[in-house]
């Protein structure tokens, strides 16, 4: 099988949410044996269509640009045995370079009119290949992808044999220790596995796909809490991402929050680790982390007999936490005090990362 996937993505590496569930999608692809051509579509010359349809009468099925989508992209597209189409959603639907795309491949149709079950269209001068498509988003509810499934449903009909939408993306990174992330990438490579034996996605694979990463109150708690950092630190939030910038919690609760998103399962293996947090200064209270085998336990106020204890003002310890200030430094400077195993701060980086 030949496979021709077109990332649309204006990102890249890291900070594109599309491009790790298609990497995954591919690796799938390629693990059953089909030759996947990746063709990211904003690193080449791709013109707009400009509707003087000379590809219907001139230049039968051929466009009037000569740029890639005519010398390469659309040649590859008419060859291959599927395509992927997988963009990010921008304003509820395909992006501008996505779309761009779609609209130059014009040419695959005839000018003439027809009726086709009651509705006008154009007969097709070639045979389309049969469709993928993937799409992401920060939102945490799969039906912001309700308009672009409406569109590419109206689109490529009965074409569209697979449809993948992977809501609250930008909690993905590109690898996974283990967990729900884990378990969504290993369903990503089946489900590539599943389109070359058969063209077609389980529902038992999709569902896997689609495991819910979040919810509106944990979502919408760090990302405004990232979106505030980004604003504050003057920094994209690629940018942001790149640098690895950690959200700056601003009160107990976005605390265990952001400590909540940063837990390594897998790092933290069968450790049993009980930690008790006294904050004072700006913000003031008590909250405490409890490892035990792979699984993280926050709440506020106290746990009986803790490891370790520490006792912070909660800026210093904000800025400890975001990197702002050296820990081990601040504990010289006895800017925080610790009492207990003080072997599990060493650890703390092991636990937790960004």
């Amino acid at each position: 099988m030949k496979v021709l996937a077109l990332n649309s993505s204006a990102r890249t590496g890291d900070v594109s949410k599309t491009e790790i569930v298609l990497d995954y999608l591919v690796r799938g692809m390629r693990e059953a044996g089909a030759e996947v051509d990746v063709i990211e579509l904003r690193r080449k010359k791709i013109r707009y269509c400009i509707g003087c349809f000379t590809c219907w009468t001139k230049t039968p099925g051929t466009c009037v640009h000569k740029d890639d989508m005519t010398k390469e992209i659309f040649p590859k597209y008419l060859a291959c045995d599927l395509v992927v189409l997988a963009t990010p959603l921008y304003h509820f639907t395909v992006n501008a370079l996505m779309k761009t795309f779609i609209e130059r491949t014009l040419p695959i149709a005839l000018p003439f009119f027809e009726k086709r079950d009651g509705v006008t269209s154009h007969p097709l001068r070639h045979e389309p290949p049969p469709a993928v498509v993937v799409s992401v988003a920060g939102f945490p509810e799969e039906s912001v992808f309700d308009q672009l499934k409406s569109y590419v449903n109206y689109l490529y009909g009965p074409r569209l044999v697979a449809e993948i939408y992977r809501p609250s993306s930008e909690i993905l990174t590109p690898s996974a220790g283990g967990g729900v992330l884990a378990e969504i990438y290993g369903a990503l490579m089946q489900g590539g596995r599943e389109l070359v034996q058969s063209l077609k996605i389980s529902p038992e694979t999709m569902d896997r796909i689609k495991k819910p990463l979040s919810d509106f109150e944990k979502t919408a708690s760090v990302g405004n809490l990232m979106w505030r950092t980004c604003i504050n630190e003057g920094f994209t939030l690629g940018e942001a991402q790149k640098r690895g910038l950690i959200p700056r919690p601003d009160s107990i609760e976005t605390f265990l929050e952001v400590m909540r998103f940063g837990f390594h399962a897998k790092k933290a293996g069968d450790a049993r680790v009980a930690m008790q947090f006294r904050f004072t200064g700006q913000v003031q209270g008590e909250c405490y982390l409890a490892i035990e085998d792979g699984t993280l336990e926050t709440g506020l106020g106290k746990i009986g007999s803790p490891d370790l204890t520490i006792e912070s003002p909660f800026e210093v310890w904000m800025d400890i936490l975001t990197r702002k200030a050296d820990g081990q430094q601040a504990f010289l400077d006895k800017k925080y005090s610790v009492s207990g195993d003080i072997s599990i701060l060493m650890r703390m980086n092991e636990f937790f990362g960004r």
